[in-house]
């Protein structure tokens, strides 16, 4: 096989024992690797029902078909598993340095069940496994225990960590799994999973290689795709963006987008170039998703400030754009990565929090401690609005005054989730949860989809968001697709069914339900499978198939030779794999729904989205017919499933 190992590593941590499995080829060609990959091995192994963080649950790395290949923005991994904060399909993607590593060892990936009797972790490389104590380890941060085993470990080849920190240690449900001193895999609660089978840490330090079909082709398309990318920074100053996301989205007519137009200013400023423009246009939620753009002063959180904190740039593997930072912070530590768009925003525009240094530290508070920042600043902005409203007050809040903007109680909060103290403890677990225990209609203000805090993309700007917020079985998550990103994609260029979009449209019509908007979503959500599948960055596809060459790339690797609507038709296969799974789990499609602040139900009375509203319901049945799934309850039509070749997973079939 090329492209991939073709092997597994299946850890049990109950026996400390573990055994290598083949993976015959045939499983490649119907899941790819990845994601695909730990779709079918996870659906396959973990009996259904299984406790989400119990022994059965199984826990996966894995990386992708073009890791290691050379090809341009393949550094991403991935972990999967049962999530225990929505109780169904989990997956949590990283960049960093984990995902090469995990197939110089000699494997695709490397999946966990059972539960240590103490704390372990794995070491692992080309020539040998073993599974040794923990209990060093256990209680310090992420950060501490990456420098700690990179010490006690580094030998010929200095190796790649990943591990959890406190908020792992302590299973909370917004729990993610960290790497590169920081970088987290954050959504899904997957933090939690490795915490429960007391599974500190991964030490990966092999030295196999992986053998491709054809590398002279792999460097060419490579080549060719470098001249897309730019090679100097935003020629205008940070304040600019702003004027100009306002001037582009002023009228009644929008232009169909291109990615490549975004990627000087990403280079500059990483995703951070979006702190302002998406304020102003919209795109970002304001005040826990209750408030507008003209209640948040989003200046001081701009890019060009942020960029006055700004260290040394860095880059993933394999990636020619470097879109990273490191920030000094002023207290408490030295420094952190700069804080990413959906950071900023979870803790400034939800909260009303203009204070930079507080979000610097934040930011580090949360890398450390292993937190996804989406998750918990919604938590935040949960309780804030929920003392406002009266339904706390001090004495539940150990109080502390929770106010909006009030950054020295936000920063004490996040100690206190982080720690499980006090208060912190009820929102350690998620908004969902949270609003259950104080009750009273707290959950009209718990801003989630099937038990996921929403993210910082508000779909009343941009209807896609929505759909894909209630229709993925990873649901709450904003990588996946949505009207624009459809644009960048320029999916039409290779596939043939998928529908062009217009140049020029009015923008109303984005707000419409009809059958072409949920072809647009099918056809982004299949293509994410192949992209999560080949271990690849959503921010190098922004260029679109046409200058990206994703089809090319995986038959250069693999040398398969297949056309891009059969590689789609891969990404559907893993997609309705990963919604079987749910049913199986016993989770009912039309049941994920999320509050109506989301999508304009009521329709906003200020702002630049007053008045925007839309039927998401509607615009998912359309998505589900696009699958093959029946209109009406979500459910794969046996049709579908033959099709497919998953006649055999039928826990969720018609």
């Amino acid at each position: 096989m090329k492209g991939v190992v073709g092997k597994i590593l299946l850890v049990d941590l109950n026996t400390r024992t573990w055994e290598v499995q083949d993976i015959p080829e045939a499983v490649y060609e119907q899941f790819l690797s990845g994601i695909g990959l730990a779709a079918y091995i996870t659906y396959h192994n973990m009996p259904a029902g299984a406790n989400p963080l119990g022994s059965d649950n199984l826990l996966g790395f894995v990386n992708g078909i073009l890791t290691g290949s050379g090809a341009l923005f393949s550094g991403r991994w991935l972990v999967t598993g049962k999530s225990p904060l929505t109780g169904g399909w989990g997956d949590a993607n990283c960049g960093g340095n984990l995902g090469p590593a995990i197939k110089k060892c000699g494997y695709d990936g490397i999946f966990f069940k059972g539960i240590a009797s103490e704390p372990v972790y794995l070491y692992a490389d080309h020539e040998s496994v073993e599974i040794r104590s923990a209990a060093h380890l256990w209680g310090k941060d992420a950060t501490e225990t990456e420098e700690i085993l990179r010490k006690s470990e580094s030998g010929k080849k200095s190796p790649r960590v990943a591990c959890i920190g406190g908020a792992g240690e302590r299973l909370s449900l917004i729990s993610g799994i960290c790497n590169d001193r920081g970088r987290i895999a954050a959504r899904s609660g997957l933090g939690a999973v490795m915490g429960s089978k007391k599974l500190k840490a991964l030490v990966l330090a092999g030295n196999k290689p992986t053998l491709y079909a054809d590398n002279t082709e792999i460097k060419r398309l490579s080549k060719n795709l470098n001249t897309f990318i730019p090679k100097e920074d935003f020629k205008y100053p940070g304040w600019l963006l702003p004027l100009i996301g306002k001037y582009l989205t002023a009228g009644k007519k929008a232009n169909r987008a291109d990615g490549l137009l975004s990627l000087s200013a990403i280079r500059t400023w990483g995703t951070s170039a979006g702190n302002q423009v998406c304020v102003v246009t919209g795109d970002a939620p304001v005040k826990n998703w209750g408030g507008s753009n003209k209640d948040f002063r989003h200046r001081p959180l701009g890019p060009d400030i942020m960029a006055q904190r700004e260290l040394k740039k860095y880059h993933c593997h394999a990636c020619p754009l470097a879109c990273g930072a490191i920030s000094s912070v002023k207290d408490g530590f030295e420094e952190t990565h700069r804080p990413e768009y959906e950071t900023a925003m979870s803790w400034g525009s939800m909260l009303l929090n203009n204070d930079l240094d507080s979000l610097l530290l934040i930011n580090e508070l949360l890398n450390r401690a292993g937190m996804d920042s989406i998750s918990a600043g919604a938590a935040v902005a949960f309780a804030i609005e929920c003392f406002e409203e009266g339904l706390i007050d001090k004495d539940d809040t150990d109080g502390l005054n929770l106010n909006w903007g009030n950054s020295e109680a936000i920063v004490t909060l996040v100690k206190k989730m982080i720690a499980r103290e006090g208060f912190g403890d009820l929102l350690a677990d998620g908004v969902k949860v949270a609003a259950e225990k104080i009750g009273h209609g707290a959950e009209r203000f718990a801003m989630h989809a099937g038990g996921q805090e929403l993210p910082m993309h508000d779909p009343k700007y941009d209807p896609g968001y929505g759909l894909h917020y209630i229709s993925e079985p990873t649901p709450g998550r904003h990588t996946i697709g949505s009207g624009v990103v459809y644009e960048t994609l320029r999916l039409w260029t290779k596939v043939s069914w998928a529908p062009e979009v217009p140049r020029s449209y009015l923008v109303s019509e984005r707000y419409e339900a009809e059958e072409t908007k949920g072809v647009y979503a099918a056809a982004s959500s299949m293509a994410k499978m192949l992209v999560d599948s080949a271990g690849l960055c959503t921010i190098g596809l922004q260029v679109g198939v046409d200058r990206f060459p994703l089809f090319e790339y995986l038959n250069a690797a693999t040398g398969w030779g297949k056309s891009p609507d059969d590689y789609m038709e891969i990404g559907k296969r893993i997609q309705t794999l990963r919604h079987l799974f749910n049913g199986r789990e016993g989770i009912e499609p039309a049941s994920i729904k999320m509050p109506g602040r989301a999508f304009g139900d009521p329709p906003p009375t200020a702002g630049v989205l007053k008045g925007r509203s839309f039927d998401v319901y509607a615009m998912r049945r359309h998505y589900w017919q696009a699958m093959g799934w029946d209109g009406e309850t979500g459910i794969p039509l046996p049709e579908t499933l033959e099709a497919l070749g998953l006649e055999a997973e039928t826990a969720l079939s018609v």
